[in-house]
């Protein structure tokens, strides 16, 4: 099965291909339209491994799995409810998530799904959504929880999820095609302990209900990215541990969040 990865190579160069074992098929041209395959092959021990695309935002979904709902005694929405993460918020595959120089309260991290958008996308079918679908991803959405509602008046969803390094996105990106996530579960791991074991069927909105219901709302890129929303079990990271999110059919992305500097 395929799995596309950006990386950087020794030499400093950014490029992508298709992970194939323990090696990289390299592509040249643009994974999302014309990626054509160069012959040449890399070791994966000799790369860094980066986030497998560079979204122009992160939309990120709150409140759509059934159980998560049920424990905060919520309603299920209606329409996906969302918040907005730059890009600048984006890391890849054993990077440090990096606490905010001017906050010392506590971090939470969410495993999740993530959707990554293949083509520009506006106004589209629930029929149409699922070609506009390139691949899936894993996501920790990393949360400074204590800055949620430090004003009463208005919740900083965005200041709170949007920090440099509080979007976690790895290791490959797994084509629609090759990923079944009815039969998949998101497993989060805090250091060696396991705090979330939950089935994607328990979605409230699917991939595609997302993806045509978001572009109605605004205009999706190739490369974006949809973090579908967590279930239960998100819990607080302490300095120096490190969080793996796990998904069958797509790898392991795992952080260390990083005392501040």
């Amino acid at each position: 099965m395929t799995s596309w990865i950006r990386f950087q190579s020794s030499e400093g160069g950014v490029g992508f291909g298709v992970l194939e074992d323990d090696s990289i098929a390299e592509y040249t041209g643009d994974m999302f339209g014309d990626a054509q395959p160069t012959g040449a092959r890399r070791n994966l021990k000799d790369v860094k491994l980066l986030s497998p695309c560079v979204p122009s935002k992160v939309v990120a979904l709150w409140n759509n799995f059934y159980a998560l709902a049920e424990k905060l005694g919520k309603a299920p929405p209606t329409h996906p409810l969302f918040l907005i993460k730059p890009p600048m918020s984006v890391i890849g595959p054993d990077e440090p998530i990096r606490r905010p120089k001017a906050y010392s309260g506590k971090i939470a991290y969410e495993g999740e799904l993530g959707i990554v958008i293949g083509k520009r996308c506006s106004d589209v079918s629930e029929d149409e959504a699922e070609q506009y679908i390139f691949g899936y991803t894993c996501i920790n959405d990393v949360t400074a929880i204590e800055l949620l509602n430090e004003d009463p008046n208005f919740a900083q969803w965005c200041r709170a999820k949007g920090f440099d390094t509080f979007s976690c996105i790895g290791p490959v990106i797994r084509p629609r095609a090759d990923f079944d996530w009815r039969a998949a579960h998101v497993k989060t791991h805090l250091d060696e302990t396991e705090r979330q074991n939950y089935p994607l069927s328990d979605m409230i909105f699917t991939p595609a209900q997302q993806v045509s219901l978001i572009s109605q709302d605004m205009t999706l890129m190739p490369g974006d990215v949809i973090a579908i929303g967590t279930s239960v079990g998100v819990g607080s990271i302490k300095d120096g541990s490190s969080v793996t999110v796990s998904i069958d059919g797509i790898g392991s992305l795992s952080n260390v969040l990083s005392a501040r500097v």
